[in-house]
């Protein structure tokens, strides 16, 4: 038996002892994802873990899905296996930043990207995620919205309402998908397969968003490989995504933009550490609870709007 063999073994066994369920995101390593009970994007695992019954959940993600869950369960233990998986997008919001904008528009409303820290969705008073951005500002009756951390998803908010969104604040964005998935990439791989259809995720910029067949965020990208038609498909997000959808598609060709769009946070979540904190039960995830408490009912909001 070969090393990951093992340590998935192992996974196993410390499941049934723990009554703990992995949830793994889209982005994770392959064999993570195969060991995972649930694989998705943020909302789903969110979700998920509101459904799941165990006493533990293994979040294998980035630091701000394992809040979420935390936020959602309070009565179950979270935990993430690598606490060093943070991310440079949710870095962007801080308190400061968050007073500055309300201060200069104190009539709009603050909608903020569930890819953020708990400390910035405290101040929100809508929480969304890539697929229900949209949906939930177009029902706001504001027409000018502060929407952050991500720029290029309040610049995707904004062509779909017709909306002012002004981003919060204006540099915010994923390094991934601003630098590696840029309209130079997407260009790039058209070339190489012209007859792939293009599917982009809302956080790549504006430029290079023009070209694409549909944009979604990670689960609705992998819901359209099966929906377009075709045989061929490139997708613009971080990489993990793509060893997913040739698993859900085995019959389709998909390729990444850029194999080199790689979310080192994401990666950070390996077999051994998932080993280590189910064997250690830790490290824990714990919000305040007066945090969390508001943040549930912003999330309930917004949930109960989409």
């Amino acid at each position: 038996m070969g090393f990951i063999a093992e340590l998935q073994e192992r996974i196993e066994q410390l499941k049934r002892r723990r009554r703990a369920v992995i949830l793994a995101h889209n982005y994770q390593l392959p064999e993570v994802q195969d060991v995972a009970d649930f694989v998705g994007d943020s909302l789903e695992l969110a979700k998920k873990a509101m459904q799941a019954d165990a006493d533990v959940i293994v979040l294998a993600g980035v630091y701000f899905m394992a809040e979420t869950a935390t936020i959602l369960n309070p009565d179950k233990k979270v935990i993430i296996p690598n606490i060093k998986a943070g991310c440079p997008l949710a870095g962007f919001m801080n308190l400061g930043t968050i007073r500055k904008y309300r201060e200069l528009y104190p009539k709009a409303p603050l909608v903020m990207y569930i890819n953020s820290y708990a400390m910035a969705k405290y101040y929100a008073d809508y929480i969304v995620t890539s697929s229900s951005a949209v949906k939930l500002v177009s029902k706001l009756d504001e027409d000018v919205i502060l929407f952050g951390p991500d720029k290029n998803l309040a610049s995707f908010v904004a062509e779909k309402t017709g909306k002012t969104v002004i981003p919060v604040p204006r540099e915010g964005h994923c390094p991934v998908h601003e630098y590696l998935l840029d309209e130079y990439y997407v260009l790039k791989a058209m070339r190489e397969h012209p007859n792939a259809k293009l599917i982009l995720h809302p956080e790549v910029p504006p430029e290079a968003r023009r070209h694409a067949h549909y944009v979604g965020s990670t689960s609705q990208m992998i819901r359209a490989v099966g929906e377009l038609g075709g045989d061929e498909f490139l997708l613009g997000t971080e990489e993990g995504l793509v060893y997913r959808a040739r698993k859900l598609y085995p019959g389709k060709k998909v390729y990444p933009v850029n194999p080199r769009a790689v979310c080192i946070n994401m990666k950070k979540n390996t077999l051994l550490h998932i080993v280590r904190a189910l064997e250690s039960m830790k490290p824990v995830v714990k919000v305040d609870p007066r945090i969390a408490a508001r943040i549930r009912e912003t999330l309930e909001l917004s949930f109960s709007m989409v």
